[in-house]
């Protein structure tokens, strides 16, 4: 019953900005933490950025000063902006997000990739 809906990806030049998007639909209590990883092609999924429901962030050190994690509450949506991009930024990026139901669980997007490439 419930689904996340990533959106924003695309390719972009070096240097250049990107914002992704993810809303959480469905039947449920509430969200708890909600976050972003990556995964590029042959490499391990990795933490990107996490945020509280009371909107503190956490950054993991390569993107620390380039990217922006925020959310809405109240939209139930979770975004990340994303500046300086370089090409190892090149990946699938994922929400993430632990929802509140009778049994709380975390769930997953789909992925949206993001290329970043001259």
């Amino acid at each position: 019953q419930v689904q996340l809906v990533e959106s924003g990806g695309g390719l972009v030049q070096p240097g250049g900005s990107l914002r992704l998007s993810c809303a959480a639909s469905g039947r449920f209590f509430s969200i708890n933490e909600m976050g972003w990883y990556r995964q590029a092609p042959g490499k391990e999924r990795e933490l990107v950025a996490v945020i509280t429901s009371g909107g503190r962030p956490n950054y993991t050190d390569p993107v620390k000063g380039r990217f922006t994690i925020s959310r809405d509450n109240a939209k139930n949506t979770v975004y990340l902006q994303m500046n300086s991009l370089k090409p190892e930024d090149t990946a699938v990026y994922y929400c993430n997000a632990q929802i509140v139901q009778f049994v709380t669980g975390w769930y997953w997007g789909q992925g949206t990739q993001v290329t970043v490439s001259s």
